[in-house]
C-alpha cells in the first residue's frame, strides 16, 4: 500500500527544454494549480550535469528531442549520478515506440504538449511515488544499520545469541545463531541453523529432558526461560551452559524463543569448589572442637591421675610422717626423700602441661629453644629419639609466626607418634635464601597417597591452611630409605604480607 505523504507546495524544477515559451507554459500550469516554482532551464548535456550536481531537484521535465541532446541522454546523466528524481517527458510529438523506449530507460511518464491537463496530476503522482521510494530506502538503511549493530553486538558477546523455534512435537530448530556457536557448541552457526538436531545431540540425556520440561514450564507461565544443563562436545568434553530466552508465539502454535546461551562451566566449578570448601571447613571445625575436647580430657587426666595421685600420696605420707616422729631419724629421712620425689614429679607434670598449653620458653628464648624443649619432652614421653639441628639460634620471627610454626611442629610430632611407627625423628630449623624452613623427618612406615587423600586427614589440612595464611608452602614426601619428610617454608620477616606483620 502506498505511503500517504503531504506534497510540497514549492517545487525545485529542472526543465530540459530549448524553447523558452514552452517552459513558461509549463510553469504557468503549476502556478495555476497553486504551486510556487523555482525553475532552471537547460538544453545541453553539460548544463544538465552541472545543474544536477549543483542542488537537489524535486522534478525534471524534459523535451524528448533537442538539438544535439535528448531525454534519454538526460536520463543517462541522472542515472550515472545515482539520483532518483521524478522524470517526465513533455514533447510536442512522440511516437509510441519512442515513448516505450524512454519508459524502459527510466522515465516515469510522458505527455504531449497539446494535452497538458494531465501534467499536474502526473507530477503529483510521481512526487508521491518518489517520496515513498525515499522512505523505503530510509527504512531499509535503518534496518541494515540495525542488523549491522545486532551482528556487531552478537560478534562481541561471549555467548551465543539465537532465535530458536520449538515445534508442537518438541523438535528444536534455529532461525539464527551468532558465530560464538563454534566456540561454545563445537559447530558452526550455519550448520546449527541448517540442522537444529545438532544442538539436541550435544545435550546429555538428563539435560535434554530437563530443557524440554523448562520450556514447557516457561511457556505456560511467564514466557521467560532460565535453564542450566550439561552438553558433551564431539571431543568428549563436557560443559555447563546457561540458556535464557523470551517467548513469542507464532502461527500454528509454534514457539519462537529469542535469547542467549553462555558457558558457565567455570562458575559451576567454582560453586562446587566453594561447597566442598564449606563442607571441609565444617568438618575441620568439628574436628577442632573434638580435638579441643580431647586435649581438655588429656589435661584433666594428667591433673587427676598424676597431680591428684601425687597429692593424695603426699597427704598420706605426711600423715604417716606426723604419726611416727619418734621413729629412727634414718627412716624419717627416707620418708622425707619419698615426699620430695613426689613433689618433684608433681612440679614436672605442672611444667609439662603448662608448656604444652602455652610454652613460655617460646616468648622468652625464641623458636629454636622452644622446639628443642618440646622435642626433649616428646622423646621422654614417647621413647622416640629426637635429633635436633637448629643452626640459626638467632631466628627472629614475629610472635604470631613463631607461635604458628611451633604449633605446626607440635602437630608434626603428634602425627609421628600416632601414625608413623617410627624409632627416631630428625628436626631441622634454618634460614634459607627464601625464608625460614622447618623440617621434620621420621624413619617410620611412610605415608601413601591414599592416606593423604583421606577426607578426615585434618591434621595435615590444618597445617596447610595455617601455612597458606602466612604466605608459606608445605611439602610432604617420602624419605629415603623409608619414612616421611614434612617441610614447611615461611617467607622471611621482611617479605611477610603486611597484614601478617601488623597482626603479629
Amino acid at each position: 500500500m502506498p505511503i500517504e505523504t503531504a506534497l510540497p507546495r514549492r517545487l525545485q524544477v529542472l526543465m530540459i527544454e530549448d524553447n523558452e515559451d514552452d517552459s513558461l507554459l509549463l510553469a504557468h500550469r503549476f502556478r495555476h494549480a497553486g504551486y510556487l516554482l523555482d525553475v532552471l532551464r537547460v538544453d545541453t548535456p553539460a548544463g544538465t550535469e552541472t545543474a544536477l550536481r549543483s542542488q537537489p531537484w524535486d522534478l525534471i521535465l524534459s523535451d524528448h528531442d533537442l538539438p544535439g541532446f535528448s531525454a534519454i541522454a538526460a536520463l543517462g546523466i541522472m542515472q550515472q549520478l545515482d539520483l532518483d528524481i521524478p522524470f517526465i517527458i513533455v514533447s510536442g510529438a512522440i511516437r509510441e515506440e519512442t515513448a516505450i523506449a524512454a519508459m524502459r530507460a527510466g522515465a516515469h511518464d510522458y505527455l504531449t504538449k497539446n494535452r497538458l491537463e494531465r501534467l499536474v496530476p502526473a507530477v503529483e503522482r510521481e512526487l508521491r511515488e518518489a517520496e515513498n521510494r525515499r522512505q523505503r530506502r530510509s527504512a531499509l538503511r535503518a534496518q541494515q544499520e540495525s542488523e549491522a549493530r545486532l551482528q556487531a553486538v552478537a560478534a562481541s558477546t561471549p555467548g551465543v545469541i539465537f532465535q530458536m523455534q520449538r515445534q508442537p512435537g518438541g523438535g528444536l530448530s534455529f532461525l539464527y545463531a551468532s558465530e560464538a556457536t563454534d566456540m561454545l557448541l563445537g559447530v558452526s552457526a550455519q550448520a546449527l541453523c541448517a540442522d537444529g538436531a545438532l544442538f539436541e545431540a550435544r545435550l546429555l540425556p538428563e539435560a535434554r529432558a530437563a530443557l524440554q520440561a523448562a520450556l514447557d514450564e516457561a511457556a505456560g507461565l511467564s514466557g521467560k526461560l532460565n535453564w542450566e544443563g550439561q552438553i558433551q562436545l564431539a571431543a568428549g568434553d563436557t560443559k555447563w551452559i546457561n540458556l535464557r530466552g523470551s517467548l513469542r508465539m507464532l502461527e500454528a502454535g509454534v514457539e519462537l524463543w529469542e535469547g542467549g546461551m553462555w558457558n558457565i562451566t567455570q562458575s559451576k566449578r567454582t560453586e562446587a569448589e566453594l561447597r566442598a570448601s564449606q563442607l571441609h571447613l565444617k568438618a575441620l571445625s568439628n574436628h577442632l572442637q573434638h580435638a579441643k575436647e580431647e586435649e581438655r580430657e588429656r589435661i584433666a587426666r594428667d591433673v587427676h591421675d598424676v597431680l591428684g595421685g601425687h597429692l593424695v600420696a603426699l597427704k598420706f605420707s605426711t600423715s604417716l610422717l606426723g604419726a611416727r616422729l619418734d621413729q629412727d631419724p634414718a627412716a624419717l629421712r627416707e620418708r622425707i626423700g619419698q615426699i620430695e620425689a613426689l613433689i618433684d614429679e608433681a612440679i614436672e607434670t605442672v611444667g609439662r602441661v603448662t608448656r604444652e598449653l602455652r610454652p613460655g620458653i617460646l616468648k622468652d628464648f625464641g623458636l629454636a629453644a622452644a622446639i628443642e624443649s618440646h622435642a626433649e619432652d616428646f622423646a621422654q614421653r614417647t621413647g622416640i629419639a629426637c635429633h635436633i639441628r637448629c643452626a640459626d639460634d638467632d631466628i627472629d620471627l614475629p610472635e604470631g609466626e613463631s607461635t604458628a610454626l611451633f604449633r605446626i611442629f607440635q602437630e608434626a610430632l603428634t602425627n609421628v607418634s600416632k601414625h608413623a611407627e617410627a624409632g627416631s625423628v630428625d628436626i631441622r630449623l634454618m634460614h634459607t635464601g627464601d625464608g625460614i624452613v622447618l623440617e621434620v623427618g621420621d624413619d617410620g612406615k611412610g605415608v601413601s597417597d591414599a592416606d593423604l587423600g583421606k577426607p578426615r586427614s585434618f591434621g595435615l589440612r590444618g597445617v596447610r591452611e595455617r601455612v597458606a595464611s602466612l604466605g608459606g608452602e608445605v611439602s610432604l614426601r617420602p624419605r629415603i630409605p623409608h619414612g616421611t619428610l614434612l617441610q614447611v617454608t615461611l617467607p622471611a620477616p621482611s617479605t611477610l604480607p603486611a597484614d601478617q606483620e601488623t597482626s603479629s
